[in-house]
């Protein structure tokens, strides 16, 4: 099976998305596990059967979303600090586009992450990060840390099966790292 990679976002889309102001006030929090007041948590957790080197690269090429069935078109076939992407699920005129922008990046021996956060047009506000890491015994863990609250109307009244959507996406994003590349 071939690998999945990210689409381009066309250049128009991109300018407007390089533009955009994030929909919350904490950029970055979700590297510290931190969740500001008003917000939902998110977290997520479990060990990896791959090594590290594997995952940190599948995590940087965005396969954490790909594998997971999300669609993912972006600035860059690669995660970086300013990267502006558009996730999406679902299929023709059904499908949710979600922007979102590349906060930070964490590139060390024992430790791998972005963090991400929502740009207008999202049904959300907040922000995620995805960690891989090994511990001093060779355990590798991916861990997804993050907050979110309705970023519409439409979002708030449709909360329970937002709740629903973005539970079960979670759940893919902890198996998406265990296929090997």
């Amino acid at each position: 099976m071939d690998t999945p990679r990210a689409e381009v976002l066309d250049c128009r889309r991109m300018d407007r998305l390089d533009r955009a102001a994030f929909t919350y006030d904490a950029v970055g929090a979700s590297l510290d596990r931190a969740v500001p007041s008003g917000f939902h948590r998110l977290h997520r957790s479990g060990p990896l059967d791959v090594p590290f080197a594997v995952a940190r690269e599948a995590l940087f090429a965005w396969q954490v979303q790909l594998r997971s069935g999300v669609r993912v078109r972006a600035s860059s076939p690669r995660v970086a600090p300013g990267v502006v992407a558009e996730v999406s699920i679902g299929l023709g005129r059904l499908r949710m586009r979600a922007p979102v922008r590349v906060v930070a990046v964490i590139d060390e021996p024992r430790v791998a992450a972005f963090a991400y956060g929502t740009l207008p047009g999202h049904p959300e506000a907040g922000e995620e990060c995805f960690r891989v890491s090994v511990d001093d015994d060779g355990l590798v863990r991916f861990t997804l840390d993050g907050f979110s609250r309705p970023g519409s109307l439409l979002t708030k009244l449709g909360a329970p099966v937002a709740a629903a959507v973005q539970s079960r996406i979670t759940d893919r994003y902890l198996l998406s790292l265990c296929a090997s590349t």
